[in-house]
């Protein structure tokens, strides 16, 4: 038994009633097989050269994938390989974080993830303008160096206005405290909306969403990058 479909085996026995021999069957068999599977994604000349100039400025992956200025033609996962390959001319580890998100040994300490709110697809339900009309907000946190020190940022849709709150530690607390301060500064309802991901540290979006009468979204877990900006 040469564990083959009957096919397989035909397939070989007409190519050898041609003239040809087994080693040139292995030759042929070869080649096509250099076909097979999915073919690298390409970038085009100008993604590549925006890509470079964004991580020369300090950005990450998942910043630069899924930015509404600049759509991508690839996934975060595909263009981290493309980083590991080596097709930009530099080291994944010089990265801002270094390829990774968390250092060796990291355990995560504040529960499991999940989707924290309503998805961010209802957005454009609920503001079919949201794109275009004055604000709606996109917030996000940034840990400084080895995890020093945290700031929130807000940034306005429409007029691409961004607003750093330091607050100091990546807990729900703290981001629900420095945002409160900052909301009070507005007349109720000066803004519309506020997009989160799902980090722990949005976990306390309702005492927010109540208390300044916002209507809150979320990306979709692991998809940070849907908010756009």
């Amino acid at each position: 038994m040469i564990n083959r479909c009957a096919e397989t085996v035909y397939r070989v026995y007409r190519y050898l009633e041609t003239g040809a021999s087994i080693a040139d069957y292995q030759d042929h068999y070869m080649r096509n097989k250099q076909r097979c599977g999915r073919k690298r994604t390409q970038l085009s000349l100008a993604e590549l050269t925006y890509i470079n100039d964004k991580i020369a400025q300090g950005w990450t992956p998942d910043t630069i994938i899924g930015r509404a200025e600049r759509p991508i033609s690839c996934n975060l996962r595909t263009l981290y390989r493309m980083f590991e390959r080596g097709q930009f001319g530099f080291d994944v580890r010089s990265l801002p974080m270094r390829g990774k998100r968390h250092p060796n040994g990291y355990v995560e300490r504040r529960g499991k993830a999940g989707q924290l709110g309503r998805s961010i697809h209802e957005r454009a339900k609920d503001f079919p303008h949201y794109a275009t009309e004055f604000g709606h907000l996109e917030a996000d946190t940034v840990q400084g160096k080895k995890h020093q020190g945290t700031v929130m940022t807000l940034t306005e849709r429409q007029s691409k206005v961004e607003i750093v709150l330091n607050v100091h530690e990546k807990t729900a607390d703290a981001i629900n405290q420095h945002l409160s301060q900052w909301l009070r500064k507005f007349p109720r309802h000066f803004f519309k909306s506020i997009t989160f991901d799902n980090g722990k540290e949005f976990a306390g979006w309702r005492e927010i969403a109540n208390q300044f009468d916002l209507h809150t979204y979320f990306a979709e877990v692991g998809a940070p990058n849907q908010r756009g900006l």
